[in-house]
């Protein structure tokens, strides 16, 4: 559990450092984090449920905005 916890404070912090346009890329390791919480029988804490929400939503724009019209 704490390794899981340090991994998910690094990647919020790291978010928190990146800017609007790229911190959709921590996504994938988030989501990483959030499986092995999960596998551990660990709930997911509201914050980094909202936190990878933001993200996907991020990521899924970027690719919109790099579809050829």
């Amino acid at each position: 559990m704490i390794n899981v916890t340090a991994e998910l404070d690094q990647i919020q912090t790291l978010v928190g450092q990146e800017g609007l346009n790229t911190r959709y890329r921590h996504e994938p390791r988030l989501r990483r984090a959030i499986d092995h919480l999960r596998a551990e029988g660990q709930a997911v804490p509201p914050r980094i449920k909202q936190l990878h929400q933001t993200l996907l939503s991020e990521a899924i724009e970027a690719e919109f905005d790099n579809m050829p019209v």
